[in-house]
This record gives C-alpha cells, sequence and structure tokens, in this order.
C-alpha cells in the first residue's frame, strides 16, 4: 500500500491509497459513505488482495470533509464535487486505457451516478458497478422507520450531531460519545452488530466537520439522477441492499436495478445500512464475480 495526498481542482488535500502495482490488469475503485472514510471498505480490501494478490489494483481515499482529508467549505459539499474529484483522482492514480471496476457505498454511490451524469471519459472504462445501499432520489420520503416523527426526525439529527461538533470537539465527544453510539446503532446497523464495526462506525462520524454532516445530508436530499443510470446499461452492475437499512431502503434499491438492464439486486437479510461491514463476504464475494469478469482473458 502507498499512501498520496491529492490536490482537487478547489485545492483541498485529499488523503488517498492505492493499493497493487503500478500497472494492474483492472483497477478497483472504492467510494465510501457519508460521515465514514476508506476503512468503510477495509474488509474488501482484504478479501480481494487475498483473492487476486497483485494482479489488481485498488484505490480508496477519504472524500471531502472526511477522515483524514482537509474539511470543505458548507458550499463545496456537494455530490458533483465528490464526482469530479473521483474522476480527477482515477485520471492521476489509474491512468490509461485500462479496465475500472466502481464500488459505490450509499453516497459514494451516488458519487457514481454522477461520474455517469458528467463523466464519459471514465464510464468508457468501466467494466463492472456495484452500486451499496444508495439511491437515485427521492430520499425527502425516508421516514428512518419512525412513521409518526420520521420527517422530524430525519431533518433534525444532522443538525443536532454537528451542533454537538461545535460545542464539545472530537476529544469531549470521544469520551462521552452517547449520542453517536445511539445514532449509529439505531439506524445504521442491522443485526448482527460486531461491536468493533460499531466502534469503527461512531469514531468516523466523531471524526467529522460540522459541514460534512450538514452540507452532504443536504446534498444528498437533493439528489436525483435516475436518468444518470442509463450510463450504466450494458455494464454488469450488483445493487446491494439491506432489509432493515433505515436510510436507503430496498425499494430505492429496486428502483435502480429496475433502470439498468444488466443490473443484479442483491438483498442481505436483516442487515442494515453498513453491508461492507455488516456483510464483509457477502458485498466481497459480488465484487469478486465483477472483477473476475473485467480481467482480461
Amino acid at each position: 500500500m502507498s499512501i498520496h495526498s491529492f490536490r482537487t481542482f478547489d485545492g483541498l488535500n485529499l488523503s488517498v491509497r492505492r493499493y497493487g502495482p503500478p500497472e494492474p490488469d483492472v483497477t478497483v475503485v472504492l467510494a465510501h459513505c457519508w460521515t465514514a472514510d476508506h476503512e468503510d471498505w477495509h474488509y474488501q480490501v482484504r478479501d480481494l488482495q487475498h483473492h487476486f494478490g497483485h494482479r489488481i489494483g485498488i484505490l480508496s481515499w477519504d472524500h471531502r470533509g472526511h477522515g483524514q482529508s482537509d474539511p470543505a467549505p458548507l458550499a463545496d459539499c456537494t455530490i458533483d464535487n465528490l464526482a469530479r474529484d473521483m474522476a480527477d483522482l482515477i485520471d492521476a492514480h489509474a491512468p490509461g486505457g485500462s479496465p475500472l471496476v466502481l464500488a459505490g457505498h450509499s453516497i459514494g454511490g451516488m458519487t457514481m451516478m454522477a461520474i455517469g451524469e458528467n463523466h464519459p471519459e471514465v464510464m468508457d472504462r468501466v467494466r463492472g458497478a456495484m452500486f451499496c445501499s444508495t439511491s437515485a432520489g427521492n430520499l425527502k420520503s425516508v421516514t428512518l422507520g419512525l412513521p409518526d416523527m420520521g420527517e422530524r426526525a430525519k431533518f433534525q439529527l444532522p443538525s443536532v450531531l454537528a451542533q454537538r461538533a461545535r460545542i464539545l470537539g472530537r476529544s469531549a465527544r470521544r469520551k462521552q460519545p452517547r449520542i453517536e453510539r445511539m445514532v449509529v446503532r439505531r439506524f445504521l446497523f442491522g443485526q448482527p452488530m460486531r461491536l468493533r464495526d460499531h466502534g469503527l462506525v461512531v469514531d468516523q462520524l466523531i471524526n467529522c466537520p460540522p459541514a460534512t454532516m450538514e452540507g452532504f445530508f443536504a446534498a444528498a436530499l437533493r439528489h436525483d439522477r435516475f436518468d444518470a443510470l442509463k450510463a450504466f446499461d450494458g455494464i454488469p452492475t450488483r445493487v446491494l441492499v439491506g432489509e432493515k437499512d433505515l436510510l436507503t431502503p430496498a425499494d430505492h434499491a429496486r428502483r435502480i436495478t429496475g433502470a439498468i438492464r444488466t443490473s443484479t439486486l442483491v438483498l442481505a437479510p436483516g442487515a442494515g445500512h453498513m453491508l461492507p461491514l455488516e456483510r464483509d463476504k457477502l458485498v466481497s464475494s459480488h465484487l469478486i464475480q465483477l472483477i473476475e469478469g473485467a480481467l482480461p482473458r
């Protein structure tokens, strides 16, 4: 693995990780969830390296405003900016015409849709795609499993978390992460839940700046890219969703599958929103199948 700093078009430094040889047969590009970081995919990186060795490359990074990347101003927390960052990263770290397999979790999947909408130079190289626990739009209708108060809770939760971040800071919230623990356990995970995965997601949430919580939440509510899914028609695609996903429920995955003729829906019984962690072997197995289909014969 090599760690790099990448400068975005608007001057932010992103923390980037590359795995594999300089000229791999296929490059796998992993875009993570809102309020997470590259560790969102750490089980898949492990499994892909074990299965393929040095035949493939893996590119992962912390989105702007996440993890070890620079904080982003509120106005710059947009899915279009995430897509431009992703396209520029591919150009810098996976240049040439070698095949790509794209995988996006939650807002990472929305970023892939914006790639399909605005970056045909990337889509020309895509030989496989995975949409994991994500949506193409209409997220304002999601109730978070609270039909009587879901609308109010949905809009208040990011603001509550952001306000805690402004008042308390990271060190204080790490000592007393009651709210963060409750949010992660109640809204993000299904069953069973490994405590180490829960702890990772709590720490990722605490690490997020307030602008990341509020800005990208608002961007996700504005997200409407059903038409952009046409760019993936003809590309082998897997659409994965947890049966108990409260943020991007199964009907959102079904709409994505219905728009891509070459897609397959995979429903994970009992799982919530954090599929790369909750059902790591399931996600890895479908990613491996996509990569095998993309490798040169």
